[in-house]
């Protein structure tokens, strides 16, 4: 989808709305405060289109109450253009020209990308165990340390970069999140939430993995230190192409990633990574590999949106933003 078929797929406010009612109550219409699915429009010349009122408990509701776009000033077109920018990227999309594209300041567009991210680590954090080969690795996220006079600063392990854990499966699923260091203490708990144990890890020859190993169903090393990269199917070079997306993102895009929000870059990429579907498969030196392409835009947009509802985001008076904590209705009978 181009942006010309975008304009015409959603070309006023009240086409919108419809796409996110659709999206976000795919079983008819529920009441964000109580879960109830009886309630009725209210039309008046001096009520906005597209409210309602609960008949269970009486409070008025849009498609957009308890969602991140909860009070919102900004037109709903707006906010599916971000999401159509940012979803057609595959290593993120910079405030600066998110701006120029929606036709926003850089501040607001910085928000909004945050917002995005944040449903975007939602949707990753709903997502099953990874399971059959899974890949882990560690990267550290920041460029070459700086030098000073008289003093060398290490790279990889020996620099102050925050470093990551990644994990990658051969069917393109994958989860990375900030660690302190790549420690048993650290890795473990995480490992152990993010893969199901009847899993294989593929991992380099670092000496925390022969530990973690230990409670999986198998574990596989490749020895890089040797100059062994792949034995057959054992290898960790989709860890690799992670990582290398991870920095091609930093470096080419976003320049520097914070600490305070390196989580929500990682959600972006991961998330971009996650939405992808095989194309063909050629042989490349006499192997089978599988070539990937990313889903269509709508697919990424409906599956980011629908973990939308009891997602809630304030701003704060520094002007950065806050998530206040998952209250969805019950929706049982």
């Amino acid at each position: 989808m181009n942006l010309e078929e975008f304009n015409r797929q959603f070309p006023d406010e009240e086409t919108c709305r419809h796409y996110l009612e659709q999206v976000f109550w795919p079983q008819g219409r529920r009441c964000p405060h109580c879960g109830g699915n009886k309630s009725w429009p209210i039309t008046s010349v001096s009520v906005r289109s597209g409210l309602y009122e609960c008949a269970e408990c009486g409070s008025q509701f849009t498609v957009t109450t308890k969602t991140p776009l909860h009070s919102t000033k900004l037109p709903t077109k707006t906010w599916l253009l971000a999401l159509y920018c940012m979803a057609n990227t595959s290593k993120g999309i910079s405030s600066v020209y998110l701006a120029k594209w929606i036709g926003t300041t850089q501040k607001t567009a910085w928000r909004m990308g945050h917002i995005l991210r944040t449903l975007m680590s939602v949707q990753i954090a709903a997502q099953d165990q990874l399971s059959g080969p899974v890949e882990v690795d560690e990267t550290y996220v920041g460029g070459p340390p700086r030098s000073e006079r008289g003093v060398k600063f290490k790279r990889g392990r020996g620099s102050r970069n925050p470093c990551v854990m990644v994990i990658v499966t051969r069917n393109a699923q994958a989860r990375a999140e900030e660690i302190d260091c790549a420690s048993h203490k650290e890795m473990k708990p995480r490992l152990l939430r993010l893969v199901s144990p009847k899993a294989t890890l593929n991992t380099d020859e670092l000496n925390v993995y022969t530990k973690l190993g230990q409670e999986f169903a198998d574990h596989n090393v490749v020895t890089h230190n040797a100059g062994e990269y792949a034995r057959g199917d054992v290898h960790c070079n989709t860890a690799e192409s992670f990582n290398a997306i991870l920095e091609r993102a930093r470096f080419g895009v976003f320049h520097t990633m914070s600490r305070l929000h390196l989580s929500k870059y990682l959600s972006e990429v991961v998330f971009q990574w996650n939405h992808r579907q095989p194309a063909r498969v050629v042989i490349k030196k006499g192997r089978e590999k599988t070539i990937w392409e990313p889903m269509p835009v709508l697919v990424k947009m409906a599956s980011l949106l629908k973990h939308a509802v009891g997602v809630q985001l304030r701003r704060l008076a520094n002007g950065g933003i806050r998530r206040l904590p998952l209250q969805q209705p019950s929706f049982g009978g």
